[in-house]
């Protein structure tokens, strides 16, 4: 993986994203990772994995939940007190 400072990739932009097509590049600043550029291509992937993986836990927990008198409209309550 490519590491960049936050002032080596403002100054090397171009070369940063050209890097970020072939692997993710990590950058830096003050000694501590601040953001990751990725190419689309890998961003979709990432996001496909997430999507599959919450279906997965879904199916897995779903049956589980309804046993524990999970309905859909406690659920709804549930999340509408993360607002």
């Amino acid at each position: 993986m490519i590491t960049y400072s936050a002032t080596e990739a403002k100054q090397n932009f171009a070369a940063m994203l050209d890097a970020a097509a072939r692997e993710p590049v990590v950058i830096r600043r003050h000694d501590r990772d601040v953001a990751m550029v990725i190419s689309p291509e890998q961003y979709r992937k990432l996001h496909r994995l997430n999507v599959e993986e919450l279906k997965r836990f879904a199916h897995e927990t779903g049956p589980e939940a309804e046993r524990n008198a999970m309905t859909d409209e406690i659920l709804a309550e549930i999340l509408a007190g993360d607002e």
